[in-house]
């Protein structure tokens, strides 16, 4: 995981550039550069995955283009092949193929890669800038402008503060140049027709592109390893890993030391599918010493994404500390495809299918967001299967009446996927869903709760509230959240669009705390 940095104005002082740059280290600690290039700088630090040598440094500079990118191009080998007949290239970096692309493709670069990406790309024919992002948002990117109005953008919305005056995240599957400004150029949320197929053809398909998915991601020249909660998701994408390695994967997963659900069922999928398991725990202590330098590195105040990054956090630390591992395959963004629990409540299959348009358009801002900078900031890249594009893309396309729960079941079609495969115990395949910072252990929740309501008597907490008027905090512990938001990013609140929770609109989701425990229908999945 790299982080990227341009800045496009010569009036800002190269103390401060560097200043700013060097905010996101973390993200990339084997080598760093800061360039000047017509019009600004361009900068780059650089984590390792593919070409390990100093040739796929970046920024890639040719005839007088440059481009930085933090991002991994799949199935770039036969690409590069092709483009070694007319074009110099020197190193075995998949990003190095972006200008020669660029040259041939122009713009329409962005919707040809098979790709999770934010580049920036210096066109010297026509004197520009280009900013683009991939279509989920899986690798981050931020804009803002200086007091001249000139733009700056970085991986990491740490390396504008100070510079910038308000920063935002930069909209997935868009590009801009300051001749176009934003254009889309791909919405994987947007459905023309859904498909007609029944449920077997499409669970048929499902568990084909999932295994496609996974098999591309597992291509890097560094060590790989797996996040394993024991849900469903991560399960499926450790098995099928498992399945196309010819030694035991090496997979992790993470628990209250007290009351941990989900370590037990990580344990019992590694024991099927035969791999080397680390089992870690966690502390009350950890967990309140850590918050926050997590709402730190997050940049959110949302109560879902900080909960469910403490245990990702404190895993991620742990492999950083105590491994070799550079990349990690993890399980998000199915839920927002298949359905959470509150999904089950949904009026119909409209709402159903509205509700995930909205969640995979947002999700650059919550679990996408948590999975970056929870594993970046340890030195690490995250690869998410479930978001490969061409599955995201049929996932949206299948007809949301088949989506809904109707067995009894949520994810059945991506359950019914793998049921003949037997990749996973059917304990595992069959389990009901339970939230990550529930399952990590139902202590932990309740811990942070009770530290937050010491800190706030009931008129300090009114009286602290009525302060904020962008999705002002309602809970004694969404105000904790709030207050180290703003201690490490003043005023920019309006970087995330709202809380992450159930939708209030419908019957039986109105609640004030995000969990599904809270939820009438919760029944057996923190057991």
């Amino acid at each position: 995981m790299c982080s990227i940095f341009t800045v496009l104005s010569h009036d800002v002082p190269y103390e401060k550039l560097k200043q700013c740059f060097d905010q996101t280290k973390s993200r990339g600690p084997d080598m760093s550069r800061l360039i000047e290039i017509p019009g600004g700088w361009m900068g780059f630090h650089r984590l390792a995955i593919m070409g390990l040598n100093e040739k796929g440094m970046q920024p890639f500079e040719m005839g007088g283009d440059y481009a930085v990118c933090n991002g991994e191009l799949y199935g770039f080998r036969p690409i590069r092949e092709r483009l070694m007949e007319d074009y110099p290239l020197v190193s075995e970096s998949d990003c190095e193929i972006i200008l020669p692309l660029y040259r041939e493709y122009g713009t329409d670069l962005f919707k040809t890669l098979d790709a999770e990406f934010a580049m920036i790309i210096y066109d010297r024919k026509e004197d520009m800038v280009i900013a683009a992002r991939d279509p989920i948002g899986i690798r981050p990117l931020y804009y803002g402008t200086l007091d001249d109005g000139s733009y700056a953008f970085a991986s990491e919305p740490k390396n504008l503060i100070g510079l910038c005056g308000k920063i935002m995240p930069f909209p997935p599957g868009h590009y801009w140049s300051k001749k176009d400004g934003f254009v889309r150029y791909c919405d994987p949320a947007a459905v023309g027709q859904f498909t007609m197929k029944d449920e077997e053809a499409i669970s048929r398909k499902l568990n084909r592109l999932l295994c496609e998915a996974v098999e591309k991601r597992l291509d890097a020249d560094a060590p790989v390893g797996f996040l394993l909660s024991g849900g469903l998701d991560s399960s499926l994408v450790c098995a099928i890993a498992q399945k196309h390695s010819t030694h035991p994967i090496r997979t992790f997963a993470i628990g209250m030391d007290t009351d941990a659900i989900d370590l037990r069922y990580a344990r019992m999928v590694s024991d099927y599918i035969g791999s080397d398991h680390t089992e870690v725990t966690m502390t009350r202590e950890q967990v309140l010493a850590s918050l926050e330098e997590v709402v730190r590195l997050l940049g959110t105040w949302d109560i879902t994404t900080i909960r469910a990054s403490m245990g990702m956090y404190l895993v991620c630390r742990y492999i950083h500390e105590n491994t070799d591992i550079r990349v990690l395959l993890t399980g998000e963004i199915s839920d927002e495809l298949f359905g959470y629990k509150y999904t089950d409540f949904a009026p119909d299959a409209n709402a159903f299918q509205k509700e995930a348009e909205k969640r995979i358009r947002e999700l650059h801002m919550y679990d996408v967001l948590r999975a970056d900078r929870c594993i970046s900031v340890n030195s690490l890249e995250a690869r998410v299967p479930f978001g490969d594009l061409k599955f995201v893309r049929y996932a949206m396309a299948i007809d949301p009446v088949l989506k809904m729960n109707r067995h009894h079941m949520g994810k059945f079609l991506l359950r019914k996927a793998f049921e003949e495969d037997h990749i996973l115990p059917d304990e595992i395949l069959w389990r009901q869903k339970a939230a990550f910072s529930d399952a990590v252990g139902h202590s932990m929740v309740d811990d942070i709760k009770t530290y937050a309501e010491s800190l706030y008597t009931d008129a300090e907490f009114i009286e602290k509230c009525a302060a904020y008027t962008y999705c002002p905090p309602f809970t004694k512990e969404s105000l904790l959240y709030r207050e180290l938001f703003e201690k490490h990013y003043p005023a920019q609140a309006e970087m995330i669009a709202d809380f992450w929770m159930p939708n209030r609109e419908w019957q039986g989701c109105d609640v004030n705390d995000p969990s599904a425990r809270v939820l009438s229908n919760y029944g057996k999945s923190g057991i």
